[in-house]
């Protein structure tokens, strides 16, 4: 049996489903069954997946959205935009296998995903109890302070770091083997994440220096734009470092492939949220949950994507006027 387990590429929460979602596979349904695991991006609009992913006897898809393929066997997600496609929420309503779940309360698709297996199969999950609990940390934004978000020293955070930012297509699915019986501590030390880590933690620097040196903070909004410095990805939480009283976040950037407009909330202080930010970033193609969205643009997109990014300014300034 091939089983082909497609996640939220470059995440922490996606790479941690993929492993939960193969032990539990393993030990609760077909121990004999060989698993290959490719990472899902979201796209410039709202494009569906791409049939050609589904390559397995059984396919998987966590922590990304829904498809309406029949070969489609296994889903789980936790994201207020899973449905993008006309039809697929109730395409997903009709089902009666039992085996396609979502949730757009839970924090984390790892925890959900861990739950619903124990619930339904009867499976025990408390062997990956610890990165069951970072999943949760690090996609429900539960820090208990932005200064921890950002230095970096977990060793849970610092495999976010490098899974955030790497290209090579080999990386992520040998941290998913590993997650699945090694200690994040032990991974964290290992030469696949130590290596790579070095020069990102000086990107991070440089980021945090960039994102001073840009940010504006005005009506509860911080925002930047970072689209000439060629950035298109950051960690999230700077903003709240240097702004801890800020409502919302929101920046543009661009890198080789894409442009990218990101929105958040202050988890540290959620009862000022006044915004769903997936249904804003739904308006523009693109998606996440109610406290932290993105879209995505074509590279060459970037006015396209400023443009986006002024007007998301002037509907989010008027939080709390």
């Amino acid at each position: 049996m091939r089983v082909q387990v497609l996640f939220h590429d470059n995440c922490f929460d996606g790479a941690a489903s993929a492993a939960v979602f193969t032990r539990f596979y393993r030990e609760r349904v077909r121990a004999d069954a060989t698993f290959s695991y490719r990472g899902l991006s979201h796209k410039p609009g709202a494009e569906g997946i791409d049939p050609a992913v589904f390559t397995g006897d059984e396919n998987v898809i966590v922590d990304f959205r829904y498809s309406q393929d029949a070969r489609l066997t296994w889903w789980f997600d936790h994201h207020a935009s899973a449905f993008q496609q006309p039809g697929d929420e109730p395409h997903f309503q009709r089902d009666t296998s039992g085996r396609k779940f979502h949730d757009p309360h839970r924090k984390s698709c790892t925890l959900y995903l861990a739950d619903v297996a124990r619930e339904r199969f009867g499976w025990d999950a408390s062997p990956l109890k610890d990165l069951l609990h970072w999943a949760e940390i690090i996609d429900g934004a539960q820090f208990p302070s932005p200064q921890m978000a950002v230095a970096l020293e977990e060793p849970a955070l610092r495999i976010m770091t490098v899974l955030e930012a790497t290209k090579d297509d080999t990386l992520i699915p040998e941290v998913i083997r590993r997650m699945q019986s090694e200690s994040l501590a032990d991974i964290a030390r290992s030469p696949l994440i130590s290596a790579p880590l070095e020069p990102l933690l000086f990107k991070h620097q440089r980021n945090i220096d960039l994102v001073r040196e840009k940010a504006r903070y005005e009506n509860g909004v911080v925002h930047f734009d970072l689209v000439d410095e060629g950035v298109d990805s950051l960690n999230k939480f700077i903003a709240y470092a240097l702004y801890p009283d800020a409502r919302y976040t929101l920046w543009v950037g661009r890198g080789s492939s894409r442009a990218k407009v990101s929105l958040g909330s202050n988890p540290w202080k959620p009862q000022t949220r006044q915004h769903d930010l997936s249904a804003i970033a739904g308006r523009y193609g693109g998606g996440g949950h109610p406290v932290v969205a993105a879209v995505s643009f074509k590279a060459d997109q970037a006015e396209k994507a400023r443009t986006a990014y002024h007007e998301i300014l002037a509907e989010l300034s008027t939080a709390g006027a």
